[in-house]
């Protein structure tokens, strides 16, 4: 079932950094099309993961 699409608002940097990483790893149009509940644990982990290590590494914007 298709997310319901919510008025936009601008993204902060972690969500950005969020949407880069789900873009990078083939995701991205499944999270734009059904959202980020559609993704298993392991995917979830895996965002999660390495926008850690990003935003520790400095290599993020957030």
């Amino acid at each position: 079932m298709p997310a319901k699409k919510k008025k936009s608002k601008p993204l902060d940097e972690k969500e950005k950094l969020k949407l880069e990483i789900a873009r990078e790893l083939g995701i991205l149009e499944q999270v734009e099309n059904e959202g980020w509940g559609s993704l298993n644990n392991a995917m979830c982990g895996k965002v999660g993961g390495l926008m850690s290590k990003r935003l520790r590494s400095g290599t993020g914007k957030a």
